[in-house]
């Protein structure tokens, strides 16, 4: 078992103010390190904050399970795991040492990683939350055999806290890889894909695959023997390791560029057609981010006509950040909004006008 420097439970707090909200018919803009703000638009409502709301619960380094609270910070999470040899497989953004744990899950933003390991939702066991009708619920587990509820706790991954707030997560973790390398290989454009695909019918170890500047740069990990093996195929030269977490983080000179960013989400298979900017392809296809002046509807019009989504990162540079769904997906979303949250105070318009 290890626990942070800091700890406290201030749920007790928490759900006092929700109560008092639901009362006055309140409107909560739901905030923990604040650093993901700037993705969704923007609440009008009282704050409600999760930091003094922190701590880990428990760990099992055996069992490979982490549960802690809402407000505990990202880093010192990851801090915890480093010392035992275990990681976050998601390797989700912190975008600052701000960032908590609950917003994490909320976001459900995921890392260079995802198209190997999975999402943050796949690695979410159990979440306790406080419900839109005050009520304090614990749904899910802290093992995958315990179901009850697991569907309900994966809903929130992603939710932005429309559906209620988070106040705990239970999280699957795994060991740390036995060797990690970072490649760089010059290849044009048209070869990308083509050899992406090649390498993962081969099942090679690979863990990241980012094309940027005429450079495709490959993160293999896993076992010394396969890693080897893996780069005397792939060829290349070593690259510093670093630039997955300065890519993950938004931290490469690719993203200074000063017009809007856009996240497309593509099938990963998608040619590698051009679009309106400058684009770097990561998650071996399935994500480019896009730098762009282009207008919001021809970007999702692009994207959309390659079988994709598009969503806005730059705060305040469209009234819509993410695409906007098709009228029978937004009617459930509005009746699961309905049953989790009845009277619309969590988070209120943060992902749809109306939501």
């Amino acid at each position: 078992m290890r626990s942070e420097p800091f700890s406290a439970d201030d749920s007790a707090r928490l759900i006092e103010q929700v109560q008092r909200a639901l009362a006055n018919r309140t409107p909560l803009f739901i905030r923990g390190g604040n650093s993901k703000a700037f993705l969704g638009r923007a609440v009008d409502g009282e704050a409600i904050d999760t930091r003094s709301h922190r701590g880990i619960v428990s760990y099992d380094p055996t069992e490979l399970i982490m549960t802690a609270r809402a407000g505990t910070s990202v880093s010192e999470i990851n801090a915890v795991l480093d010392a035992a040899g275990q990681v976050l497989p998601c390797e989700p953004p912190a975008f600052g040492d701000a960032a908590t744990i609950g917003g994490c899950v909320a976001s459900g933003l995921s890392g260079p990683r995802r198209p190997w390991s999975g999402s943050v939702r796949d690695f979410v066991l159990g979440c306790r939350v406080i419900t839109g009708q005050g009520k304090h619920l614990r749904f899910g587990g802290e093992v995958m055999k315990n179901v009850a509820g697991y569907d309900a706790s994966r809903l929130l991954a992603g939710s932005f806290g429309c559906l209620g707030l988070i106040t705990e997560v239970s999280l699957k973790v795994l060991p740390k890889a036995r060797l990690q390398r970072s490649l760089t290989l010059d290849l044009a454009a048209a070869d990308v894909l083509r050899e992406l695909s090649t390498w993962r019918k081969a099942a090679l170890p690979v863990s990241g695959a980012c094309y940027i500047d005429g450079k495709l740069h490959i993160r293999l990990e896993g076992g010394t023997g396969s890693v080897n093996a893996a780069v005397d195929r792939i060829g290349g030269v070593d690259h510093d390791m670093r630039f997955w977490e300065q890519l993950r983080e938004h931290r490469l000179p690719f993203f200074d560029d000063p017009r809007q960013l856009w996240r497309i989400s593509l099938p990963n298979n998608s040619p590698i057609d051009p679009m309106p900017g400058n684009v770097l392809i990561d998650w071996a296809g399935a994500q480019r981010w896009l730098k762009s002046d282009a207008s919001p509807d021809t970007i999702r019009q692009s994207a959309q006509a390659a079988g994709g989504h598009a969503t806005c990162f730059t705060s305040s540079s469209t009234t819509e950040p993410f695409h906007p769904l098709a009228a029978p997906l937004l009617r459930f979303h509005k009746q699961l909004k309905q049953q989790l949250d009845p009277n619309g105070i969590f988070n209120p318009g943060r992902m749809y006008d109306g939501l």
